[in-house]
C-alpha cells in the first residue's frame, strides 16, 4: 500500500485554520475536545490524509503532483 501525499495547498491551508480553531475552542471552553484539532494539523503538516485513500482522492493539483 503506497502512502503518498494527497493533500494540496488549499486543503492544507483549510486544515491548518480548522485545526487551530478547534484547539482554540477547546482551550476557551476548557475541553479535551480541542485535542481533535491535532488531526487536521497533522494531516496538513504531513500532506497525507488516510481518509482519502479508500476513495483514491487527492486535492493536489497537476503542478503539485511532481
Amino acid at each position: 500500500m503506497k502512502c503518498s501525499a494527497n493533500v494540496g495547498k488549499g486543503d492544507k491551508l483549510f486544515r491548518i485554520i480548522v485545526g487551530i480553531a478547534v484547539i482554540a475552542a477547546g482551550v476557551y471552553f476548557k475541553s479535551w475536545w480541542g485535542a481533535l484539532g491535532l488531526v487536521p494539523l497533522l494531516t496538513a503538516v504531513t500532506g497525507f490524509c488516510p481518509a482519502y485513500m479508500p476513495f483514491k482522492l487527492s486535492t493536489k493539483g497537476k503542478e503539485e503532483q511532481a
